[in-house]
């Protein structure tokens, strides 16, 4: 989209061989190679990739310096999980008043932000076909995780800019981008035709990635296996989460029962190493973090002033019972206030935490609560749903139960819930299933959030709406 892409003539790549598998994305971009044309080697387009990986840190997506990353906190903040803070800095407040407008700078960063990443992508496929024929399996493996890459992208735009998540909705969608050229000015297609894209990228790649010149994820450490980059397991990932966004359910269970299969959960023991980046157990894929880079989270609780903009309802933390050792993990005390501490990491010399811990985008936890969710809106099939709840239940250590029909369905949306807080989910669980936001805690206003309201979906920025003479805004705004 021109009013995005017109940012990025130059490419960045990494300033070390990619496809070393002694390393891992670990720093920042800092070549530029012109854009216009194509690259001469699939060495150069393995390079541009590692810059698709590192935008995922920017501050509209899963990083961020200034205002709060959009898709890793923001889910979270716009639901009924934090109220103000006594040191509310501001930080995200638009999505808690659920007053973004088309010139909202939060906003308008998530989206250039993930069109970057897109085009970042689109560039590391650019003409890579002419190595089709004498470098195959390397193609596979470049291609692939860049069409992962993208589709993941696209499905973040479509959790925050679709009215409506049906799989043959004739709603709006979000233009999808496949091909890198700054001067397209793409219209909205429905949301049937962006999960046309999106299975039609996540498929293509599932192929290629089965069939590629070398093991994807050969860094390994003390931790385990490093998930730092997109093999078919992440790929299969996605396409369990957005078959249940589609409410495909039989497809939801396949690509999620294959993960699980793959890749089990943590014990109890080794959970909490997860946290602290001293294992990689149920990992499928995360994002690096480095030290020095900005601290996961920081918008919510700041380690350096004590500072606390948002603070968890009683609700919420009542939700974990004394043996859940996620209660201990993802909450901790300082000051005689219960803050987020899942994304404290390790402690230093001085006792304090470092603040640097990768963000897991995609957990074994979540396949099972997946899988639950689909066994449990399909006729007849409470008994695997319930199984599937409890097994996640054990490994946390918490207690389970014996519940069916709606009641079980809730019990599933609360394990949602508790389990994958704060890492962008809470929001979507709610609008998916068309409930109401109710705040009740420290409210006054802003407390309800109606499904009909507009603000379940943000408005295109009123940049793209100037520069795009074929871009449609939401409806309400």
């Amino acid at each position: 989209m021109k009013s995005t892409v017109k940012y990025i003539i130059a490419l960045f790549v990494a300033g070390f061989l990619f496809s070393s598998c002694k390393k891992v994305v670990d720093v920042d971009p800092s070549h530029t190679i012109d854009g216009d044309g194509f690259f001469n080697t699939v060495d150069e387009y393995d390079f541009a990739l590692t810059g698709a990986y590192q935008r995922l840190k920017r501050n509209g997506l899963y990083g961020g310096v200034n205002g709060g990353s959009m898709f890793l906190s923001a889910a979270d903040i716009a639901a009924d999980n934090f109220y103000n803070g006594p040191n509310n800095l501001g930080n995200l407040n638009t999505a808690f008043r659920w007053n973004y407008t088309a010139d909202n700078a939060s906003v308008q960063g998530a989206w250039d932000d993930a069109y970057l990443v897109i085009q970042q992508a689109n560039l590391s496929m650019r003409g890579i076909d002419r190595f089709a024929t004498t470098d195959a399996l390397k193609v596979n493996r470049i291609e692939g995780q860049a069409r992962v890459i993208r589709a993941l992208m696209h499905f973040e735009l479509l959790r925050w800019w679709a009215t409506d998540y049906d799989r043959n909705s004739t709603a709006l969608g979000v233009p999808y981008v496949d091909k890198f050229d700054i001067e397209q000015m793409p219209a909205r297609p429905t949301v049937k035709q962006t999960y046309d894209k999106l299975e039609t990228d996540l498929k293509a790649a599932r192929t290629m990635l089965s069939n590629t010149d070398r093991s994807i994820q050969s860094t390994t450490s003390t931790a385990g296996t490093a998930r730092a980059y997109v093999d078919r397991m992440v790929c299969d990932a996605l396409l369990a989460r957005m078959y249940l966004y589609a409410n495909e359910l039989d497809s939801a269970i396949k690509y999620s029962t294959i993960v699980i299969n793959a890749r089990p959960l943590a014990s109890a023991s080794v959970f909490p190493l997860i946290w602290e980046d001293a294992s990689t157990a149920e990992v499928i894929w995360s994002i690096k973090y480095q030290s020095g880079e900005p601290a996961l989270a920081r918008e919510v609780y700041q380690t350096s002033g004590d500072q606390l903009s948002w603070a968890p309802v009683d609700a919420l933390l009542g939700l974990y019972d004394a043996g859940d050792i996620r209660g201990d993990i993802y909450w901790v005390s300082r000051n005689s206030r219960i803050v987020l501490g899942k994304y404290f990491a390790k402690s230093t010399a001085s006792g304090n935490p470092d603040g640097v811990v990768d963000f897991k985008i995609f957990r074994t936890g979540e396949m099972y609560l997946i899988r639950s969710e689909a066994y449990a809106r399909k006729t007849g099939m409470g008994t695997q749903a319930l199984a599937d709840l409890n097994a996640l239940r054990t490994a946390r250590n918490a207690a389970t139960g014996n519940e069916t029909g709606a009641a079980l369905l809730t019990a599933i949306q609360t394990e949602r819930r508790k389990e994958l807080l704060m890492e962008g989910h809470r929001f979507f669980d709610i609008k998916r299933t068309t409930r109401t936001i109710n705040r009740t805690q420290d409210c006054s206003t802003f407390c309800t959030l109606l499904p009909a309201n507009r603000a379940w979906a943000f408005p295109v920025p009123q940049t793209e709406m100037l520069a795009n003479p074929n871009m449609v805004q939401n409806p309400g705004y």
